[in-house]
Parts: C-alpha cells; structure tokens; sequence
C-alpha cells in the first residue's frame, strides 16, 4: 500500500511538534507566547487536543470527546509523553491512503479530508513554533513543510481573520526565509520573543 504523499509530511511535522512538547517545563506554562489570547498553558492544551486527538479522530470520522475538550492535559507530569504516543496513533491513522479520501464533517459542514489534514498539520507546525518560541526552543521545518504550510496559509488566511484565528499579516524582506513568510501571513513576527511583552 502505497501511503498519501502528503503523509511523510504528517509524519515529520509530528515528530517535531513531539520533540517541542519535550523542551517545556513547568515553569513555562504561565508565561506569554505569540499567540496573544493564550498563555503558555492554554497554547499546550490546545495544541495537544486538537493536532494529536482531534487528529486521529478526523481520521476515524468521529467527534472530539468532551472529557478531552474539557482537559488540562499540563496536569499530566507526562504529558510530554503521552502526546508524542497520541500523535504516532493520529498519524498512524492517517497512513491508509483511502483516509484521504471523501469528506469529513466540520461543524455540520462535509469539508475535503485532505483539505482537513492539511489544517492540521499547519495547526501542528504554526502552534509547535509559537510553543517554541514562548519556551526557547529552535525549530526545525524543512523547506517542503514549510511550503505546505504557506500554501494553507495564503489559501485560508482571509478566512482564518474573520474568525480571529490569525492576525495582520506581518511585512517581511522579499528574500525572506520560506517559513518566516507562512509565519507572517498567519499575523505572526518570525522574531517575537517572551522579552517582548
């Protein structure tokens, strides 16, 4: 079985957002990030509900449930862990190529799977880097992911604003860095720091 091409992409935007989740420490968790309606901890949670659980659950076509909307996964002194596990069985979900296929419902709307699983992989990445930034961590994204995620970005920005999901789009050099451009366009600064606020 020959898996979607867009599955190694899954794959390695997971592994990274695993290795991320292990670089934060308790003492990150009140502290600001780039997303300005959210504190570290709020970030974590909804970074793990919904690019691992809700993940896997798109995949299978079936709803979030409200135990894991509800949860504060940080109360968990593994839950480093326990997310990299939940994100190997989310993408694990995704590796049979006919997931990719048909519709998967969104709020009462049949949305493209594929459509889908490209949102949550740029949900993975966007919120692994802001993740990153609000505790230190470098990240990595090679130039294919990146790509991947300034198209979803450019194709749903306008959108994404009307619900305040991203900011302005941020001014960048011409030659900038393919990531730092898809961070831009969702309103992000590729520069923010913690020192900032």
């Amino acid at each position: 079985m020959n898996g979607h091409p867009l599955h190694p992409r899954m794959s390695g935007a997971a592994a990274e957002a695993a290795r991320i989740a292990r670089g934060v420490c308790p003492e990150h968790l009140d502290g600001p990030t780039p997303c300005t309606d959210f504190d570290t901890r709020a970030l974590v949670n909804h970074w793990v509900l919904y690019t691992s659980h809700g993940l896997e659950h798109r995949a299978l076509r079936t709803p979030l449930p409200e135990d894991l909307v509800a949860r504060d996964f940080t109360t968990d002194a593994a839950w480093a862990a326990a997310y990299a596990a939940q994100l190997d069985r989310a993408v694990g979900a995704w590796a049979d190529p006919a997931v990719w296929e048909g519709e998967v419902d969104l709020g009462g709307t049949p949305v493209p799977a594929e459509t889908i699983a490209k949102m949550l992989i740029k949900e993975m990445v966007l919120h692994g880097w802001d993740v990153a930034r609000a505790t230190g961590t470098e990240v990595e994204v090679p130039d294919d992911l990146a790509e991947l995620v300034l198209t979803v970005v450019e194709e749903n920005a306008e959108l994404y604003r009307q619900f305040g999901g991203f900011a302005d789009p941020v001014p960048l050099p011409a030659d900038a860095p393919l990531f730092h451009r898809a961070l831009a366009a969702s309103g992000r600064d590729p520069h923010w720091s913690p020192k900032q606020v």
